[in-house]
């Protein structure tokens, strides 16, 4: 199973306080993942700040654009990957100039891009973006995977749809790699049913185990209905972390945490079908053993791939040091299962 490492891109007064990072810190733990032997750092995508962290926060939020922020990690890595979680098509209106930035990043990185691709948690964002566009989200993520496979793949490229429209495009040149992998994330059926049909993965958050084995059996089931290899998608859950040692004192710390007030937040939004588990049950809190007897279960489940993990601490020298005592006390127990 592959573990990889969220990049607070855009964190701040949502998982963790402000401020939290400058742009030094953001490649320093992207160095530090690569030296550690995660497989990748996946960075989220705002652009504006949210209202209720406008309430909570007398200081805006700094948001680090994701894809020019990888120029810099890639110049300063070399084995690493890096991927969106997520980019938000949505609040990209120009297909084409996003299709040439990752091809771009792809080829300059020496082909360790990933992307994810959303919806996005919090429409406000959109129409603070865009007040007088009105748009199916749901609908505008569909048509930009298939715009992006589109430019990727084909010598010119036409498009006339609802929301994209380009004509005798020839974008060159393409990603570096032959099938830049594109995730679909979101936890509902129609995230699940749009990765099955035209993704290389499906990025949940936060999923309960046993909703992420239905979950898993309904991907595969679409994905073979629509004519796909099923076990070739990658199942992609996104939870967040805080390792302890013990049971009582991880939790403790969590709930300390803006990570832990962000949850509640998504409560309302991305995580509201997880039901009444709590927070601290679904994701990976606890000791090393509970950590690692967790992730086996979430392996079992039908997960490839711990993406993203975000550490629930509220400074950066925290967060360094739970990248490290996960690395060395639970990813080997997870990595090699």
């Amino acid at each position: 199973m592959k573990i990889s490492v969220g990049l607070p891109t855009g964190m701040e007064g949502l998982m963790y306080p402000v401020p939290f990072s400058t742009p030094k810190d953001i490649v320093d733990i992207a160095v530090h993942a690569e030296r550690l032997g995660y497989h990748s750092v996946w960075g989220n995508d705002h652009m504006t700040t949210q209202h209720y962290v406008r309430e909570e926060f007398s200081t805006p939020p700094n948001y680090w654009e994701p894809l020019i922020t990888y120029g810099f990690i890639a110049a300063a890595t070399k084995t690493l990957r890096m991927g969106t979680g997520m980019l938000v098509l949505p609040m990209r209106r120009d297909i084409v100039v996003t299709a040439k930035q990752i091809a771009t990043l792809d080829q300059f990185s020496g082909g360790r891009i990933e992307i994810g691709i959303g919806v996005g948690a919090y429409r406000e964002e959109f129409e603070a973006l865009q007040p007088h566009f009105k748009a199916h989200r749901g609908n505008m993520v569909d048509e930009g995977l298939h715009a992006l496979r589109q430019l990727f793949t084909e010598r010119t490229a036409t498009h006339e749809g609802e929301y994209y429209q380009y004509r005798d495009v020839e974008m060159f040149p393409k990603p570096l790699q032959k099938q830049l992998p594109l995730y679909l994330g979101g936890n509902n059926k129609n995230a699940i049913l749009r990765a099955a049909k035209a993704g290389d993965g499906w990025m949940p958050a936060c999923v309960e185990v046993d909703k992420l084995r239905d979950s898993t059996n309904m991907l595969h089931d679409l994905a073979t209905k629509n004519g796909r290899n099923a076990s070739a998608l990658e199942v992609a859950p996104q939870y967040i972390v805080y390792l302890g040692k013990n049971r009582e004192e991880a939790i403790a710390k969590f709930k300390q945490s803006q990570m832990y007030n962000h949850l509640v937040s998504l409560s309302k939004s991305t995580l509201k079908d997880q039901g009444e588990v709590a927070h601290e049950d679904i994701n990976l809190v606890g000791d090393a053993q509970h950590i690692i007897d967790l992730g086996l279960k979430l392996k079992e489940a039908g997960a490839t791939h711990l993406l993203g993990l975000y550490f629930a601490v509220n400074t950066m020298p925290e967060l360094l040091d739970q990248m490290q005592a996960f690395a060395e006390e639970v990813m080997p127990h997870l990595v090699k299962a």
